[in-house]
């Protein structure tokens, strides 16, 4: 697996593209489930109900009422508030009161029952298999703890087959996150990559695909089967699954899959 045993300014250049996927919502799916596995022997992402996200922010709203002492209404408008402006909930907690960012971690993000919401992909271990790795380096790059990331990573399957990981520290100040350009500037960064073209991005949230667009970056918005589609395209690529990204950048892909 992956290390943060190196320090970013201690990560040498390299020179493969590289493949930068976001993790909630993204590596695996949002959408409700339509019906149970019959065979429980096979892991696959047909019809599972992931609810991340929406067990998330009930405890991000339960977090704002017991804390900052606020009604329920209040606290789900200044959830929105705080999502809209600094990309999640935690930036604004960090800015605008006196929170400790890994007690709110410790009572959101370590406390999802994840073993009970995701579960391991084969689709997704097939689809990074067949990135052809003599030139492609593949990234995660999260807006979530260090802690969160790795879970999820863990539980998919998947944890073994990145080289390494970019997150919002909640422990430093001036806090960045996607989809504010210096985050973006941090993952190439830590991957050791400095030419724009050569970045590659998948990621479900309109915003950070749209600033990765601008900045140069190759850019696959995910938009789930069922979710409202944007008027306007985030980036040059729309997609259903992440199967699409084959389309979307075949030169990331082995030719002879």
């Amino acid at each position: 697996m992956f290390s943060a045993a190196m320090a970013p300014e201690e990560i040498p250049p390299t020179p493969k593209k590289v493949f930068f996927f976001d993790i909630d919502n993204c590596l695996y799916p949002a959408s409700k489930l339509i019906q149970p596995r019959q065979d429980t022997s096979i892991c696959t992402n047909s019809g599972v109900e992931a609810g991340v996200h929406e067990r998330m922010a009930d405890m991000i709203h339960v977090y704002f009422e017991k804390h900052l002492d606020l009604s329920p209404q209040e606290a789900i408008d200044l959830h929105a508030k705080y999502y809209a402006k600094y990309g999640l909930a935690i930036g604004g907690l960090m800015r605008h009161h006196d929170i400790d960012p890994l007690h709110f971690n410790s009572e959101v993000d370590d406390a999802l029952p994840l073993d009970d919401m995701i579960q391991p992909r084969i689709d997704l271990v097939r689809l990074l298999q067949d990135v052809d790795r003599s030139k492609v380096k593949l990234w995660l790059f999260t807006n979530a703890y260090v802690n969160h990331g790795k879970r999820v990573v863990k539980i998919l399957g998947v944890d073994k087959m990145f080289d390494g990981i970019t997150y919002c520290d909640y422990t430093k100040l001036p806090f960045v996150s996607k989809p504010q350009e210096e985050m973006f500037a941090k993952a190439m960064v830590e991957a050791g990559t400095h030419n724009m073209e050569d970045c590659y991005f998948v990621d479900d949230n309109y915003n950070n695909c749209n600033m990765a667009e601008k900045l140069g970056w190759n850019s696959a918005h995910l938009v789930e089967e069922g979710a409202p589609v944007p008027v306007d395209q985030a980036c040059q690529h729309q997609i259903s699954h992440l199967d699409d990204l084959r389309q979307a950048f075949p030169q990331l892909f082995k030719q002879d899959v």
